[in-house]
């Protein structure tokens, strides 16, 4: 009996923890998958409901609320999405993306390499037809610079319902194959099979939740190639040595696995390409 109450009031107090993170309005959009894997790994190690409230949102913005610049217009974004579509120029249709991309961190620092970031990511690779995008961000409003064709798929999962909602109408104006899906990747990574997935950005993310989510989030992936990156600055513009740190971090992640990695230099990102 004793164990029966002490299993129903941790359900309590987690259903309790996940309530509260929902109504702050910087949350409310957030999975409930990830405030819930979060949420029980602060009260486990808090044990206070209140201290573990806290603590789940201060992770939240560590993984995920920092890299939003400014607060997201999706419907103002939406129309001239549309409006650019609608009138057939591809030019101006990049030029709405390129703005979008600009509000979120992870995509403002790929801007000023984005024309020569995905001609030397797909250049060795074979022809592409599927492509997965984990903790995608707004980075499938880059597809118009993939040297890729109209018909392939693409499956892009991140864990705010209005940010998918936002790229999930994104790729049905532009006509784009595939889907949008809220998901806890950590917990429950994707099992669609592709030609090649993109973690841009996102390790460090994974790893402040879990020591080993990293690896296991690659791992589980039905990709034979992955592009894993990691940012060269921090969210303040600091290097701090982080090119270097993160180059031994993804060889001590990899160096057990019988994988091919390519590493590929950027000014403002670091990229390995992984064939598994």
């Amino acid at each position: 009996m004793v164990k029966g109450d002490n299993a129903n009031e941790e359900k309590k107090q987690l259903d309790q923890l996940v309530s509260a993170v929902l109504k702050s309005p910087k949350y409310k959009n957030a999975s409930e998958d990830l405030i819930k894997h979060v949420g029980m790994r602060e009260l486990l190690k808090e044990h206070r409901l209140k201290a573990a409230i806290k603590a789940t949102k201060n992770k939240l913005h560590q993984i995920g609320g920092a890299y939003f610049l400014k607060k997201p217009k999706y419907s103002l974004w939406l129309e001239e999405l549309k409006e650019a579509k609608e009138t057939g120029n591809e030019d101006s249709l990049r030029k709405i993306c390129f703005k979008i991309m600009g509000y979120h961190y992870s995509t403002r620092e790929r801007l000023k390499i984005l024309d020569d970031f995905y001609k030397r990511i797909f250049a060795p690779l074979p022809p592409v037809q599927s492509i997965m995008d984990v903790a995608c961000g707004y980075n499938p409003l880059s597809i118009p610079w993939m040297p890729i064709s109209a018909e392939v798929k693409y499956y892009a999962y991140d864990v705010y319902k209005d940010m998918i909602d936002f790229i999930s109408k994104f790729m049905a104006i532009c006509n784009i194959q595939g889907h949008a899906e809220v998901r806890d990747v950590i917990q429950n990574t994707p099992q669609v099979n592709v030609d090649v997935a993109f973690v841009l950005n996102t390790i460090p993310c994974f790893e402040q939740i879990e020591k080993s989510a990293g690896m296991k989030v690659l791992e589980s992936i039905n990709s034979k190639f992955l592009v894993a990156s990691f940012p060269v600055k921090s969210l303040c513009g600091r290097e701090k040595s982080m090119r270097k740190h993160y180059e031994n971090m993804f060889n001590k992640l990899t160096k057990e696995k019988s994988w091919t990695v390519q590493q590929l230099e950027f000014r403002s990102e670091l990229v390995f390409l992984i064939t598994k």
